[in-house]
């Protein structure tokens, strides 16, 4: 299995990216959490990003907020998939974090999740990773399966209760 590798750009984000790395553990997916700051440790991430591919990983997950650069400094330096993870923060709510993420130039790709969304990013770099690995897509297809028959109680439910 390819790796997945996780970097944020702040040990402030930790708390969101938490609910990634728990969704990976889940999965039992390899993977490699770093804190790079595009704008303080440009060296040290540009490096990651160079040989990110050389070094086995398969997909690679940055969160960040306000200027939220970091995705877009490391797809810039690697053509394994990277996703972006708009951090919330006290000054627009993550509307800034988003906009920086998912406003790329044409030619350099980075997929984006929701505000705060860690757990869809790991969910998306597993997916990724799940193309050449079948038996991880098996684990995925569980989890879809699992979540849908959650839902579908919750809504037996809520007819047995309202719908006489």
């Amino acid at each position: 299995m390819k790796k997945i590798g996780i970097i944020m750009g702040s040990d402030s984000d930790l708390g969101v990216v938490e609910g990634a790395i728990n969704t990976l553990k889940a999965f039992g997916a390899d993977f490699e959490v770093h804190i790079y700051s595009a704008h303080r440790t440009p060296y040290e991430a540009g490096e990651f990003s160079k040989n990110a591919r050389k070094n086995g990983f398969g997909a690679i997950i940055c969160a960040a907020g306000k200027a939220a650069h970091l995705a877009g400094a490391v797809a810039a330096n690697t053509t394994v998939p990277v996703i972006g993870i708009p951090i919330k923060s006290s000054t627009l709510d993550g509307l800034d974090a988003l906009l920086s993420t998912v406003q790329m130039p044409s030619g350099i790709p980075v997929a984006t999740v929701a505000i705060d969304g860690a757990k869809n990013a790991a969910l998306l770099a597993l997916e990724i990773i799940a193309v050449y690995d079948g038996d991880l897509a098996k684990k995925l297809d569980e989890d879809r399966r699992k979540n849908s028959e959650n839902v579908l109680a919750k809504n037996r439910a809520v007819e047995e209760k309202y719908n006489k």
